[in-house]
């Protein structure tokens, strides 16, 4: 059965169903983290940042969320998507894409011309997904040290 997917704006009645999808693909629990995230992005509606969801029938079955950056580590201005679920039974899909080619729309509207995003390296599903859709190994290089 092909169901409709709609990309949309997500409102706060999401929220719920983002933090249990987000709890699926992390397997993590997250709630506050999630309630502080939609404090920022959703009630404040601002074109820098953007929050959408991937809906079918009254189902939420994904989110992806970024916004824009600038200057940091001498970057200019440029979009970062640092959050994307799609439900494992609607992957294979193209919800992920119709979604990342959405918040890329919405980043070229607010005047940026490249999106970053970073992946956990172990993740090859995300990579994968990130690669087919033309992200590349940037000139950035994350460092790390842990510091307990």
């Amino acid at each position: 059965m092909n169901e409709q997917i709609l990309i949309r704006n997500a409102v706060s009645s999401d929220l719920e169903a983002i933090i249990a999808l987000d709890e699926v693909g992390s397997e993590e629990e997250k709630p506050a983290y999630w309630r502080g995230i939609f404090d920022h992005y959703v009630a404040v509606g601002r074109k820098d940042r953007v929050f959408l969801v991937a809906e079918t029938g009254d189902r939420v079955v994904g989110f992806i969320t970024g916004e824009v950056r600038a200057w940091e580590f001498g970057s200019p201005p440029c979009g970062w998507v640092f959050a994307l679920g799609v439900s494992p039974k609607m992957r294979g899909r193209g919800i992920a894409r119709g979604m990342f080619e959405e918040i890329c729309r919405r980043l070229r509207q607010a005047d940026v011309t490249t999106v970053r995003t970073m992946v956990d390296r172990n993740n090859k599903e995300m990579l994968s997904f990130f690669r087919s859709q033309d992200l590349r190994t940037g000139r950035y290089v994350e460092l790390e040290k842990e510091i307990d």
